[in-house]
């Protein structure tokens, strides 16, 4: 570092923290998932890499005092060389509820989107929903950012944006909805708007599911174990015939393909192996 009369001298070290948060990659590049290696990818893009690898040092050391996620808002404390720590901001816009609700739509259009969420994983593709209600789940351009920190450091990003950055990226790995969150939809709001089309809460006269949930267990149980009538317009003679091709279409499709579709080969090798 240059001093006032063009001398080069030390840079301070910074002072030690106990329990700090500490990356979990101790070598190489931070992040192991597809969507935080996204993330990083996209912020070299923007021409931070250099700038970011200043911070990586810190990251590892556990300089990174808190991180919290809110929608919009990355807020965290770093220590450096003076005791203070120093406050970090990383901003991006929040989607409104109405774009959200859009995405949603998309979403339930997809059973292979729903399944994957469901099961806490980030769909690979998943940027393309986005990209189809106009957003974009990362920030698009640099501009889409707004950085701060109470450093003195003139450098955007500073060495303790760039620890918040990989500390963020690897929370990213821990929780991949916490990207959504960033945006502005935390994990329950979103899976409690999830559903494959063909199963709507509502049935087709317009009644609901728990109208039509039939005879309570209890006072079903004398003839639990016997088989009911079969369904008007079948009859035996579709003993022969795929158990799949005998069921009502579920409407759910998997890759833009029936559901139906993707099963019939497995029912027809259970059948041929039976």
């Amino acid at each position: 570092m240059r001093n006032n009369f063009g001398r080069f001298y030390p840079e301070a070290k910074p002072l030690a923290v106990d329990n700090g948060l500490k990356a979990r990659s101790t070598r190489g590049a931070i992040g192991s998932s597809w969507w935080s290696k996204r993330f990083i990818a996209i912020l070299d893009g923007f021409g931070m890499g250099s700038r970011l690898q200043r911070g990586r040092a810190y990251a590892r050391k556990g300089q990174v005092i808190s991180l919290d996620i809110t929608p919009g808002l990355v807020a965290a404390r770093v220590q450096g060389s003076t005791p203070r720590p120093y406050s970090v901001q990383i901003c991006v816009g929040i989607f409104r509820d109405a774009q959200w609700e859009q995405v949603q739509q998309i979403l339930n259009q997809d059973a292979w989107f729903v399944a994957s969420l469901l099961d806490g994983q980030m769909p690979e593709d998943i940027e393309r929903v986005f990209e189809a209600a106009g957003l974009s789940l990362f920030p698009a351009s640099r501009r889409e950012l707004s950085l701060s920190c109470s450093c003195p450091d003139s450098a955007v990003p500073c060495k303790h944006l760039a620890a918040a950055f990989y500390l963020l990226a690897e929370r990213f790995d821990e929780d991949p909805f916490s990207i959504l969150a960033w945006r502005g939809r935390d994990r329950e709001s979103l899976l409690g708007s999830l559903h494959p089309i063909g199963q709507d809460t509502k049935t087709a006269d317009g009644g609901t599911a728990e109208q039509e949930a039939g005879t309570p267990l209890e006072e079903a149980l004398e003839g639990f174990y016997q088989s009911g009538p079969m369904p008007a317009g079948r009859s035996e003679a579709l003993g022969t015939a795929l158990l799949i091709d005998q069921l009502p279409s579920s409407g759910v499709t998997v890759r833009s393909m029936a559901l139906e579709d993707v099963l019939r080969p497995i029912y027809r090798a259970l059948q041929e192996n039976r």
